[in-house]
């Protein structure tokens, strides 16, 4: 997991971060991006940390704390669903990486980020393909783009119980594509993502 951060290190890089994103597959609610400067020295290394979606939701949550405890700087963006329907996911995406880096309160040296290219970011930066299984930086901004998105679909699921978001998070599980169905869409869903369900 610290394959790159050594290289970097020994490059003579000093501040390195890591950026990943959630939701860039579900119908509803934001895509959550999210940047990272963490501590290497081997004492401050948090256990546990890996690829999000091999954790569970309760391992999450608590490295989500440690994490945001432990950080030099973090930043966290939400780009909502209308944004995504103007520019597509992808656009959406890069806009909101983009955002986290420029809005870090510290001078970034080198940014590993999981995959995206094209960003438009005033520091070097390196899109490492499943980099959020092979960089501890990328991981730790994995966990917390995942553990805020999710958070964030529990709150709006009190807002619209219809669909069920607390559980499903606003994938296209076959519960929500009939919830879609029967009752309809709402202002949180990308119209671009579901009207292949709804027409």
């Amino acid at each position: 997991m610290f394959e790159y951060e050594n290289e970097y290190k020994s490059k003579g890089y000093k501040i390195l971060a890591g950026m990943d994103e959630a939701g860039r597959g579900p119908l509803a609610g934001p895509v959550v991006c999210a940047c990272v400067v963490m501590p290497l020295d081997k004492d401050k290394i948090i256990d546990g940390v890996n690829d999000s979606k091999k954790l569970t939701t309760k391992k999450r949550e608590v490295l989500f704390e440690k994490i945001i405890n432990t950080a030099t700087c973090y930043k966290i963006i939400e780009v909502d669903n209308k944004t995504i329907d103007e520019i597509n996911i992808l656009n959406a995406t890069k806009l909101g990486m983009s955002k986290c880096v420029n809005e870090m309160n510290i001078k970034i040296d080198m940014l590993l980020v999981d995959a995206v290219k094209g960003l438009d970011v005033k520091c070097e930066y390196l899109p490492i393909i499943k980099g959020d299984a092979k960089s501890y930086l990328i991981a730790c901004a994995s966990i917390l783009a995942k553990v805020y998105r999710d958070r964030l679909m529990e709150k709006l699921d009190e807002k619209y119980p219809a669909y069920n978001l607390k559980k499903h998070k606003g994938y296209g599980t076959k519960e929500h594509i009939e919830n879609l169905k029967k009752y309809g869409k709402c202002e949180i869903h990308r119209e671009t993502f579901i009207k292949h369900f709804i027409g």
